[in-house]
């Protein structure tokens, strides 16, 4: 195989696992993070095509200069996942807008920048994949994460108003949505619930996966693996959808 994959957020979490599976798959994979020394050590570790770029993707300058670097190095790209984002809790009446902006800057129009930059040579090449890294909270609400969830709403709004304006192409963008998963993401909220609760880490898992009909947390794996279906395998009438991967949650 010879194509190539951008993902961002790359360095940790859902977004490292995504590299683990399309480096497993003989994929050349740009990884794209805020911490170069993540990424690096990333890289080093799966030991295979891979390229760290250093990206704030609030920021169109920094995108265009790491994707441009991206496809200089490993030809045009066939796979963009949308993965970095940011998480924040708090009541509604105590988010300031300033958090509103934040989370969408890097939950949404970090997403909008990156698929702008591919979206126009895969419509040329008439070949490619965009696959937005979403959550529950895309489709459903949450009480203490409004911010975070409108982003993630927009996320998906933005996924279906996308695929049809390309559904003439044979490119097809689609949202994954997981659950709580088991991130440095859902380690900072355990923790957040033990210092304003008093509960215990058992007790904070608990309040946590209770919205799981399986009682666990998704694993970055199960993520990956729903990742690289919608990159290789699925057919071009999935489009504009949101591929839920929460253990039947959202039924």
């Amino acid at each position: 195989m010879n194509k190539h994959v951008i993902i961002t957020g790359a360095g940790k979490g859902i977004g490292a696992a995504i590299a683990e599976t399309f480096v497993a798959k003989g994929y050349k994979v740009s990884l794209i993070g805020r911490n170069l020394e993540v990424l690096e050590e990333k890289a080093s570790e799966l030991g295979a095509v891979t390229l760290p770029l250093v990206c704030d993707i609030t920021q169109p300058t920094a995108i265009e200069a790491a994707f441009k670097r991206a496809i200089q190095t490993f030809g045009p790209v066939d796979v963009l996942v949308n993965n970095a984002g940011a998480a924040l809790t708090a009541p509604f009446l105590k988010t300031k807008p300033e958090q509103f902006q934040a989370m969408m800057n890097v939950n949404f129009f970090g997403a909008c920048l990156c698929i702008q930059s591919v979206l126009p040579s895969m419509m040329e090449r008439n070949a490619g994949r965009i696959i937005n890294i979403g959550s529950t909270s895309s489709v459903k609400g949450y009480g203490y994460v409004s911010a975070y969830s409108a982003s993630k709403h927009a996320i998906m709004g933005l996924t279906r108003s996308v695929a049809l304006e390309i559904s003439k192409t044979d490119v097809t963008i689609n949202t994954v949505c997981p659950g709580f998963t088991e991130t440095d993401i859902v380690s900072e909220a355990i923790e957040n619930i033990m210092q304003k609760t008093g509960r215990t880490a058992e007790q904070a898992i608990a309040e946590l996966t209770k919205h799981n009909p399986q009682k666990r947390f998704i694993q970055p794996s199960e993520v990956a693996a729903q990742v690289y279906y919608l990159a290789e395998h699925a057919p071009l009438s999935i489009n504009g959808q949101a591929i839920m991967v929460d253990g039947g949650e959202t039924c």
